[in-house]
């Protein structure tokens, strides 16, 4: 009997834009929209909560489209899954790792409350 591997990669993460979109032509001609995601992450032995700066892109035009309309400090909810995107440089092989974003929508304050 061969037991079947369910595999799972969802990341949902809401925070506030820390600045504006970016976008950038890759050498194969596809377009990827860039943005970081501040989000809130507390800390059980720390005094507080921590930040973690979180980069996301996406490949979907029209998410790209909201995204870019996006401004600094907005809150904001994105789904989408963890990447590994791999790249040439000068000096060798590097990696990144990203969300991939297929949604994403401003939030209103009141939705952050209670949130991290």
């Amino acid at each position: 009997m061969s037991v079947a591997v369910i595999d799972r990669n969802d990341v949902v993460l809401r925070g506030r834009l820390s600045g504006p979109a970016e976008l950038k032509t890759l050498p194969s001609g596809d377009l990827l929209v860039t943005f970081r995601l501040v989000v809130r992450r507390p800390e059980p032995r720390a005094r507080g909560q921590s930040v973690d700066v979180l980069t996301c892109v996406t490949y979907d035009r029209g998410l790209q489209r909201r995204v870019a309309a996006w401004e600094a400090g907005e809150a904001v909810e994105v789904e989408g899954a963890l990447q590994r995107r791999f790249w040439r440089t000068p000096t060798g092989t590097a990696s990144v790792c990203e969300v991939n974003c297929r949604r994403g929508r401003k939030v209103s304050r009141t939705a952050e409350v209670g949130t991290a």
